[in-house]
């Protein structure tokens, strides 16, 4: 159970009464009625072979007061996608599949791609970004929610609690993150935020001084979450990374936009987990290995757009002063596993503080060598102005597929 302490330029909603999942979800659908919810769910096919995402489903079936349901299918066949349709077929909320291997969607992709504003890179990313457009373009929802499909812990009352703050009309927030402890099977898990982005925070505030957008991300305690929820005018305005960088650029992307008085987090769980990527240290091209160049470019990028001068040196201090950092934090994560009977291996725990202190130097040079990179896939607002009559086109192409 969680404490009530505020700390940081964002509000902080904890769990300090396990209030009970029909008390919630009976609130959210008084919510509804005047701000109706959806949820858009991320997929891979192979997702939809796993032990998670059936659970998932079972529980999505419970919840009473959701008006849809998105769910982007990336890396699927026809078969596939209809089998995908039949998977999905016991939700009893209105739901639509993006099956964006499909014809249609690459028809419409091909456009974006003509006009330059197409998502650069197949992922998380450009799927999350496609089912923003859809939701918008459908109009049933106040409220957006989104979650992976990889957790294994599920339950709806993770849903619930996400969605809380957003959906409550008395509330001022259009934006909220969610946070848990990453335990399980007896490990103290969450190894990027814990040995990269932290210290990370921390070494850049020594290095770089005080800064707002430091100090903003450094609020949020469990910046890595891929639970949040927002209102749904916040989805057309932002843009989204398409690499791994994709909850450090929406995060980013919604300060960039909104006063911190109106983004929140929230103790959505009280413990988490989900399907573990590699370290992959001999290729960087994939899992952890991958994830801390384009989190470190991400906010590297941020940094610039806010005044920050960087160069080769600067980097080379960033990097000795997140090292040092990062050692001293292992032996607090070290203790704190201990007193709870966890385990942490240390020698896997300085290794990985070791790989991605090389990729922090890694990302630091790709940033000053590609100056003119495009991280971000274009706001649906852009989209809307190049293209007028596209959200249109793609709502018509979701529905002929799922008929």
């Amino acid at each position: 159970m969680s404490d009530f302490y505020q700390k940081g330029v964002i509000s902080t909603l904890h769990n300090l009464t396990d209030r009970s999942v029909e008390d919630l979800e009976q609130d959210l659908i008084t919510f509804s009625q005047t701000r109706p919810i959806s949820l858009v769910l991320p997929s891979l096919f192979s997702e939809l072979e796993g032990p998670a995402l059936q659970h998932i489903v079972d529980e999505l079936s419970q919840v009473p007061y959701l008006a849809e349901i998105t769910i982007g299918l990336d890396q699927a066949n026809k078969e596939q996608f209809e089998y995908a349709k039949n998977y999905f077929s016991k939700l009893p909320q209105r739901h639509r599949i993006l099956w964006n291997e499909g014809p249609r969607m690459q028809a419409l992709d091909q456009e974006l791609k003509d006009k330059n504003i197409s998502p650069r890179e197949l992922g998380k990313g450009r799927n999350v970004w496609f089912c923003f457009g859809y939701t918008l373009s459908s109009r049933r929802a106040e409220v957006v929610g989104l979650h992976d499909c990889d957790i294994l812990t599920y339950d709806r009352k993770m849903l619930a609690r996400l969605l809380y703050p957003v959906a409550n009309p008395n509330f001022s927030y259009v934006f909220a993150k969610g946070f848990y402890p990453r335990i399980n099977q007896g490990k103290l898990s969450g190894r990027v935020t814990r040995l990269l982005v932290t210290p990370l925070l921390h070494a850049l505030k020594k290095v770089c001084g005080d800064n707002d957008y430091i100090t903003y991300l450094d609020s949020f305690r469990y910046p890595l979450a891929g639970e949040f929820a927002m209102r749904a005018s916040v989805v057309s305005d932002i843009r989204i990374p398409s690499d791994w960088g994709l909850e450090i650029g929406v995060l980013s992307e919604v300060r960039r936009n909104y006063s911190t008085k109106v983004i929140a987090q929230v103790d959505i769980a009280d413990q988490y987990d989900h399907k573990h990527q590699i370290m992959s240290e001999e290729d960087a091209t994939k899992g952890l290995s991958r994830m801390s160049i384009d989190i470190s470019k991400a906010i590297f990028r941020k940094l610039a757009t806010d005044g920050e001068i960087f160069s080769l040196e600067k980097f080379r201090t960033v990097k000795a002063t997140y090292y040092r950092t990062a050692l001293d934090l292992i032996e607090n994560y070290h203790n704190d596993a201990m007193m709870n009977g966890l385990v942490v291996d240390r020698h896997e725990e300085e290794q990985a503080v070791e790989l991605f202190a090389q990729n922090i130097m890694e990302a630091g040079q790709v940033f000053l060598e590609y100056p003119q990179e495009v991280p971000f896939i274009p706001s649906w607002s852009r989209v809307n102005s190049a293209m007028p009559g596209f959200l249109s086109r793609l709502n018509k192409a979701v529905e002929e597929d799922n008929a």
